[in-house]
């Protein structure tokens, strides 16, 4: 045994020395005589593929990248090159449990594929059908190899997701050690629960749960479903209802029972509940955007989904006892305490050009009829071009001119044509009151954006179905509740009832929260909400960039 381990040291030396030398594929067959031989013989072809694995840039050789080399070779190492998921040609029993989790990785959100589910179904299918294969310690090591890859490329993704992480969203346990990795399998296998260590390695979030759960229910309901596209733009003709209403009766929104063609109203009511169901302009028209929708495969939306519990992945493990989040596609903001949710509003966000950054912050106070002081990119592109045609856009808009002295300076004592975005020594201030952009309050937490929530002068739009309409910050609509929640708690008993007059009588007045809140915003694209799936516009393009990871 000593002699083994030195044997077994030299290769993995070799192994290493080997990174960055392009490695040809490791032998595809060695029949031993004896299966009770493939023990002796299987570590040398563990070796080989660690090896190629070296020499080709972490690709394995069934094409698919390694997790990290480095990890195999720990976990390898720690066993003197033996085999983890056999002995002797005989299959230990984690192999059967890691099997079922990679061919059902879609009910995770994830893709068979990036865990060698053609390769390992192969093998297998070669071990059922000849005593041959049995024997074969190459087939024996390639298959051993890409299970512990799996394994270990499951465990991390179940734990922070298949995405890159970014500045936001980066975590303090932002990597399974190698270490940690190899003690999670050899206790996994040691004592039968391949199923019990990855399961621990998933968020435990109710949202997360509630949208695995949707996505399984999903997969079920529509998973083996294809749907005739409809034409790119409506038609008024009886084909084309009869198109539109056999993909409508598919997904539900259009009882097939006692339906005739010519039954227009039903068939608008139909298109009305799909368009509601997916935050489109309820008109009952099948136009561009609704035709588009309609046309998605139920692998698109499964796609969809998957991103989003990728983005769950990201949050920390634990949330706060209570947060204010707001979702960026679905116009809302939610208050969420003890997993319940205690406030909720509908809200304008940033338009694309002008994104609501994704961020993590606390709120600390609240403004009462607040001054908006305007951001230097809105006055140098929309205000200082209109400002030089007419001043008295100026006195339109209720802004003031302020110096680097903090002083009002009369609008007619500046020479504005002289301004621009070299030179601008002043900030322009939208003065408190009904007329102001911000509306009555302001809600104030750090962020190096200067964003912030606010009440707006111009609610109507909060009955738009896509609110990407602001410069960035977030508008809210029951801005008066979430005051009131903020203050539920105070330890001075009067404050509500000041707040309540001082909001009467239009009053600037400075709330500094006892206890302060904290702050999600984020871009969740598909949530369970009601009990059924519910998608969202890709209003930012961010699906659209994240889905090269999951094909």
């Amino acid at each position: 045994m000593k002699y083994f381990k030195i044997g077994w040291v030299l290769l993995l030396i070799m192994a290493v020395a080997a990174c960055g030398r392009k490695k040809g594929k490791p032998r595809q067959q060695e029949i031993v005589k004896n299966i009770r031989q493939l023990d002796e013989v299987v570590p040398a072809q563990i070796s080989e593929r660690l090896e190629y694995i070296a020499g080709n840039e972490g690709m394995m050789e069934d094409s698919v990248p390694a997790l990290r080399l480095t990890a195999l070779q720990f976990a390898y190492g720690r066993h003197q090159g033996a085999a983890l998921w056999s002995k002797n040609g005989r299959a230990g029993s984690g192999v059967d449990s890691m099997m079922q989790w990679i061919n059902a990785a879609g009910n995770y959100g994830l893709n068979p594929a990036h865990y060698h589910a053609g390769a390992l179904n192969d093998a297998r299918e070669r071990f059922k059908a000849g005593k041959e294969a049995q024997k074969d310690a190459a087939l024996w090591a390639k298959m051993d190899v890409l299970l512990t890859d799996a394994f270990f490329k499951m465990a991390h993704h179940l734990h922070y997701g298949v995405a890159p992480r970014d500045s936001v969203t980066l975590r303090k346990d932002s990597l399974l050690s190698d270490t940690a990795l190899s003690g999670l399998l050899q206790t996994a296998l040691q004592n039968g629960g391949i199923s019990a260590a990855l399961q621990q390695q998933e968020p435990f979030h109710p949202g997360y749960l509630a949208l695995k759960e949707g996505v399984h229910q999903y997969q079920q309901q529509y998973g083996g479903i294809h749907w005739d596209t409809l034409p790119q733009q409506y038609y008024d003709t009886l084909q084309f209802k009869q198109q539109l209403a056999a993909r409508l009766i598919k997904t539900g929104q259009l009882d097939s029972a006692g339906f005739i063609v010519t039954d227009s109203v039903k068939l608008k009511n139909a298109v009305k509940k799909f368009q509601k169901e997916f935050n489109i302009y309820p008109d009952g028209v099948a136009g561009k955007r609704t035709i588009q929708t309609l046309n998605k495969q139920p692998q698109d939306w499964l796609l969809q989904a998957a991103l989003n519990l990728d983005r769950w992945r990201k949050l920390p493990d634990t949330l706060p006892g209570r947060y204010l989040l707001v979702n960026i596609p679905a116009f809302r903001l939610n208050v969420m305490e003890d997993t319940a949710n205690v406030v909720e509003s509908r809200v304008i966000v940033g338009t694309p050009r002008t994104r609501t950054p994704i961020l993590n912050s606390v709120m600390t106070n609240f403004v009462l009829y607040p001054y908006w002081r305007v951001p230097y990119s809105i006055v140098f592109k929309e205000m200082l071009p209109q400002i030089k045609k007419d001043v008295n856009y100026l006195y339109e808009k209720n802004l003031e001119v302020v110096d680097h002295h903090g002083n009002v300076v009369s609008p007619d004592s500046i020479e504005w044509g002289k301004l621009g975005r070299n030179h601008f020594p002043y900030v322009l201030r939208q003065m408190d009151g009904l007329d102001n952009s911000l509306g009555i309050l302001k809600f104030n937490f750090s962020n190096k954006f200067s964003v912030y929530l606010h009440d707006t002068n111009n609610r109507s739009l909060f009955s738009n179905s896509n609110r990407a309409l602001s410069h960035g910050c977030v508008r809210v609509q029951q801005w008066d509740s979430l005051a009131m929640y903020m203050i539920r708690n105070d330890p001075r008993p009067e404050m509500r009832d000041s707040v309540r007059t001082w909001l009467h009588n239009e009053e600037q007045r400075v709330y500094s929260m006892t206890n302060r809140l904290p702050i999600y915003i984020r871009y969740f694209t598909a949530e369970m909400r009601e009990g059924r799936l519910q998608f969202y516009e890709d209003v930012y393009g961010e699906d659209k960039t994240l889905e090269k990871y999951f094909r």
